[in-house]
């Protein structure tokens, strides 16, 4: 299928006219993977604080269909994926809902594109269809088919479906040069992005049926290694599933993959896929938030169910659960915003909209303020400025030396935040349900 069958293609696409920017490298120019460089939310360079729908937009773009993904960006290039989709009745929706799940929708038949922006004008350059999956299983009504980030290298975009596929996508050609697929069930759509390491893909394989980490080829997509998760107590496949994006590390030199789940938090061996050390944390499970790390110490929210946030020394073997665990923190953990670090601290972002500032070392709330709204992407932090992102289209600034007082700024647009953002070249690239904004300082509506 084709886009232009979804509806009328041209009032899709909103153009912009070229924008004089700064001369940087592509190497400067990048946002490879969810959450950006190293994968932590944090970016160095200045980004803008104050926008609307009428200030500091340097364009805006319609993207055709749905997806929660967040932009990458290499270059002059701004990559995302999205789902065009048939829509099943409700009572379609419902036979088809699984586990319980009660706020569900369901696509009767569904495209998976990657799409392509000009990072400068905002023209949409690339449609280019990877996937037709027909009768999909239904997906909750805050997710999306097109959820999880791809990853940007020079010349190539790898595209993670969960079970709908793994592609890689040439970039300049626009050819899909291998497909692959692996098999479980969601029960409410896939979530967790893949990660790069030397020349594999690790994706996060933890269905209701079936739990593991794999690892594929770059080149090919063949799996070079596949290692099953821990055993877990739980008998309600509801409650094995998770959605995780794993976190490279490097400790002692050595490089380690961790990746949340269902009761433990594991560390492997990225190059083979050997279990390096474990931790339960309880009865958690759906776990979507991405771990962030920090001399030694790696903070993570467990989930649904025993939700906390844990730290954890990254130098154990075998099971650390006992040994390794320095604190946990219950109050307002969140279900899916990732954590950020700022400083000592950790900044957590709940559900509800409460943002808390942990003690790294202790984890002792520092401070708390109530945001409100419902909240889902992952929080930014650039310049001493902590960014979070509400599905009412509000982004509130927060002075990260003292963010229990007044916001910086509270910005809105006209749409859902779902997505967390890409920032290159003092710009933000910002998705929402219905279009990509590209957020410069001083910048008109264009």
């Amino acid at each position: 299928m084709n886009l232009r069958h979804a509806g009328n293609f041209s009032a899709l696409i909103a153009l912009a006219s070229y924008v004089v920017m700064p001369q940087a490298s592509n190497a400067q120019l990048s946002w490879p993977e969810f959450r950006g460089p190293g994968g932590q939310g944090r970016v160095d360079e200045p980004a803008p604080v104050t926008w609307s729908e009428t200030e500091n937009i340097v364009w805006k773009t319609a993207i055709p269909g749905r997806g929660w993904s967040s932009p990458v960006v290499l270059g002059d290039r701004v990559w995302m994926t999205t789902a065009v989709e048939e829509a099943a009745t409700d009572e379609e929706a419902k036979s088809k809902v699984q586990g319980g799940t009660t706020d569900a929708s369901l696509a009767k038949r569904l495209w998976l594109y990657a799409v392509g922006v000009d990072r400068k004008s905002g023209e949409l350059l690339r449609n280019i269809e990877l996937f037709e999956i027909n009768e999909p299983e239904a997906i909750h009504s805050l997710n999306s088919y097109a959820s999880p980030t791809p990853i940007i290298e020079p010349g190539r975009l790898y595209c993670w479906f969960g079970s709908y596929g793994t592609c890689a996508l040439d970039t300049e050609s626009g050819d899909v040069l291998w497909r692959g697929r692996e098999k479980l069930q969601h029960y409410v759509g896939p979530g967790s992005s893949p990660v790069a390491w030397g020349d594999l893909l690790i994706l996060t394989c933890d269905g209701a049926d079936t739990q593991y980490v794999a690892a594929v080829r770059k080149s090919d997509g063949e799996r070079v290694w596949k290692t099953a998760r821990p055993p877990l107590v739980a008998t309600n496949p509801d409650v094995k599933k998770s959605y995780a994006t794993p976190l490279v590390i490097s400790v002692g030199g050595e490089d380690q993959v961790v990746v949340p789940g269902a009761e433990w938090l594991v560390s492997y061996n990225p190059a083979t896929g050997e279990e390096l050390w474990r931790v339960n944390h309880g009865a958690g499970f759906s776990v979507v938030p991405r771990p962030v790390e920090r001399g030694g110490v790696l903070y993570y929210a467990t989930g649904f169910a025993d939700d906390q946030v844990f730290a954890v020394r990254t130098d154990g073997r075998g099971d650390v659960s006992d040994t390794h665990v320095l604190w946990r923190a219950k109050r307002q953990s969140p279900h899916m915003a990732s954590p950020l670090l700022s400083g000592d601290s950790v900044i957590t972002v709940s559900d509800q909209g409460v943002a808390i500032g942990l003690d790294g070392s202790t984890g002792k709330q520092l401070w708390r303020k109530r945001i409100g709204g419902g909240q889902s992407a992952s929080p930014l932090l650039a310049e001493g400025r902590v960014y979070i992102f509400g599905h009412d289209g509000r982004t509130t600034v927060l002075d990260a030396e003292a963010p229990a007082g007044e916001p910086i700024a509270v910005n809105e647009l006209a749409g859902r935040i779902m997505a967390a953002p890409a920032v290159v070249a003092g710009q933000m690239l910002l998705r929402t349900d219905t279009a990509l904004y590209c957020i410069g300082t001083g910048a008109g509506v264009r």
